[in-house]
């Protein structure tokens, strides 16, 4: 049974990965491993080394303390029941969709999106 360290860092990895709109081919080939193997980290079914982590980091842009960012709050896996907003935000598909939609309007665009998500939300 996967550690749930190992999880976590695996889910990091993918969201990273995803986030930045690399694939899972594309990654293994920047770290010299096969595709596979990217997969069986992700899943947290293999254990990332501390210099394959290294050379993960370093071509997905992050700092290795990234992916243990939030490794405390694994555990709480559930949803709040009085939220519609799902504890793990980033496994959500489509909240990773919109993430990436969102980083990809410029700037001073964003924050009038921004704004506007607010008043339509009723959060503001």
């Amino acid at each position: 049974m996967a550690h749930k360290v190992d999880v976590h860092v695996g889910k990091r990895i993918r969201q990273r990965r995803w986030l930045t709109g690399m694939t899972q081919q594309k990654l293994a080939e920047l770290v010299g491993i096969k595709f596979q193997q990217i997969q069986k980290y992700e899943t947290g079914a293999n254990r990332v080394s501390a210099s394959r982590l290294w050379d993960i980091a370093d071509a997905l842009d992050v700092q290795v303390s990234y992916f243990f960012d939030g490794v405390e709050e694994a555990d709480n896996t559930g949803e709040n029941q009085n939220s519609a907003v799902p504890v793990d935000l980033l496994s959500d598909k489509e909240a990773m969709d919109l993430i990436r939609s969102y980083y990809a309007i410029p700037q001073n665009q964003r924050r009038r999106l921004f704004e506007l998500a607010r008043v339509l939300s009723d959060v503001a």
